[in-house]
């Protein structure tokens, strides 16, 4: 690997991994804050769902910022507040400050998340992106099965605040090592791609000249790029604060609908902030529409692999976490199992996406995005409609083979939507690219749970046996939405090519980070 792509590499890792632990750890940590600080129940969920809403309203926003000032400096920033926000969190003296940290720990996750694929993005030629992301998938999904091990052993042995000071030293070591990271540069890129030994002087001779043109192409790109979109829109104009101030109205009202649709005597509310969500929604699409430099480019939503790609995973991540929050209730609560053997039942899930993750590349090259997700998404499909069947005598090894089924689809479907995404957005929105990927993967889960939530309310009878309930069924019918979204993802994979030097002027936008 490029020696320059290793410190963007694993700041993107690492950043995704302590985000991924730090949401997984909390859930086991909640019960000893509750009584150490002597708070209801109410106020603890806050703590989940105030980090929730600040992600969702937020992540598009921050992918914005990355794309006009630099994802490196979004991310260190993004980094060093989410370590000086954990560090908070381990000191705080009472729920309210916990809960108003765990806000702005959301604040410097949402700009964290999108950088952590921005960098990727500009860090590698389009042709190689599938590979960091697989790395980085299977990080991912190590980190989310050792969550629970890891916070339960710290809770055990020094109380819940050391949940929250476990995440502090590594993302302030990605901080500034993001810090002091040279942002790479397209066009050094791509010419250093061009520059091939020749052979004979004559096409050494011309090789020369080609790389004079495309470095004179290059000039007039940034320099028209700068004149079109830099000088015209200083400040805040650039970055459609009514767009942002709507986007995060609109996901900050769906995720805490959502989650309170999930919580006990929730629905009423839950369903009111899931329509003024709507509301804002539609406020949003009539401002984008007559807004000089809309929030969400047109470009990128014209695009049919990106918009598939992301409903790709709004879809499968609603199933899979809906699917897992019926399998633990039915794991603990019909067959009595404990936390560790319910933990230990649903272990392939994580390994087939620790294990998986690297295969991904290699099927994405042998057979194409389209028909890679489109198994991705089967095998999912088919992982919830087994789940859906078993009773109340099921044993370890059906539990375990749809666990394994929902790991080795979600992971292929995830790697694979990720790095079509990824590749076909214009470099120069690849920050907001990456806050969609990262919306869709926040907003899916919490869909999930809520979805799953609700059917068992209104099924009292099933309880949370599978086969005699409704929730696994229509989460099986949300995960086969997937397909289509698959199959409309490009067949083959597109080749990284080298701009045309004879057309630096043309409408088209070239990718160079504006």
């Amino acid at each position: 690997m490029n020696r320059s792509r290793t410190p963007v590499l694993a700041c993107s890792v690492v950043g995704a991994a302590v985000v991924a632990l730090d949401g997984t750890v909390l859930t086991v940590a909640q019960p000893a804050l509750q009584r150490d600080l002597h708070a209801d129940v109410g106020q603890v969920q806050w703590t989940g769902t105030g980090y929730l809403v600040a992600v969702a309203s937020l992540l598009v926003l921050a992918g914005r910022l990355g794309d006009r000032h630099g994802h490196r400096r979004t991310f260190a920033v993004g980094a060093l507040g989410f370590a000086l926000a954990s560090a908070g969190v381990a000191l705080a003296p009472g729920i309210g400050a916990v809960i108003a940290l765990r806000v702005l720990q959301g604040v410097c996750g949402a700009l964290l998340q999108p950088a952590t694929l921005g960098m990727l993005r500009t860090a590698f030629p389009p042709d190689r992106l599938a590979t960091p992301i697989a790395v980085r998938t299977a990080v991912i999904g190590l980190a989310a099965a050792a969550g629970p091990l890891v916070g339960g052993a710290l809770v055990s042995a020094c109380g819940w605040r050391s949940v929250f000071l476990l995440s502090v030293p590594p993302t302030l070591a990605i901080g500034l090592l993001a810090l002091a990271t040279r942002e790479p540069v397209a066009e050094a890129r791509d010419r250093k791609a061009h520059d091939r030994p020749t052979r004979d002087r004559k096409a050494h001779d011309r090789a020369a000249r080609d790389r004079k043109a495309y470095d004179r192409a290059a000039r007039d790109r940034k320099a028209y790029d700068r004149a079109a979109h830099e000088l015209p829109a200083p400040g805040l104009t650039a970055l459609d604060p009514a767009g942002a101030l709507l986007l995060a109205v609109a996901l900050g009202l769906l995720v805490h609908g959502l989650v309170e649709t999930a919580r006990p005597g929730g629905i009423g509310s839950g369903v009111l902030a899931c329509a003024g969500a709507v509301v804002a929604a539609i406020a949003l699409a009539r401002h984008e529409r007559r807004a000089a430099r809309p929030l969400l480019p047109p470009e990128l939503l014209r695009s049919v692999p990106v918009v598939a790609g992301v409903a790709a995973l709004l879809a499968a991540s609603a199933a899979l976490f809906g699917s897992l929050f019926v399998a633990t209730y039915f794991l603990q609560d019909v067959q009595r199992l404990d936390p560790l053997a319910c933990a230990l039942r649903v272990l392939p899930l994580a390994l087939l996406m620790v294990l998986g993750a690297p295969l991904c590349p290699p099927l994405q090259r042998r057979f194409g995005p389209r028909r890679t997700a489109t198994a991705g998404a089967a095998l999912l499909t088919l992982g919830v409609l087994l789940l859906s069947r078993l009773d109340a005598t099921a044993g370890a090894l059906p539990v375990g083979g749809c666990a394994a089924l929902l790991g080795a689809g979600f992971v292929t479907l995830m790697v694979t939507a990720t790095s079509v995404v990824l590749h076909r957005a214009p470099e120069a929105h690849a920050g907001v690219a990456g806050g969609l990927q990262q919306t869709a993967m926040n907003v899916g889960p919490a869909l999930g749970v809520a979805t799953a939530t609700l059917l068992l309310a209104l099924v009292p009878d099933g309880g949370f046996v599978p086969a005699r309930g409704a929730a696994l069924p229509a989460l099986a019918a949300i995960a086969a939405l997937a397909l289509p979204a698959a199959l409309a993802l490009p067949r083959t994979a597109r080749r990284g090519t080298r701009p045309d030097p004879a057309a630096p002027r043309s409408g088209r936008r070239s990718c160079v980070r504006s």
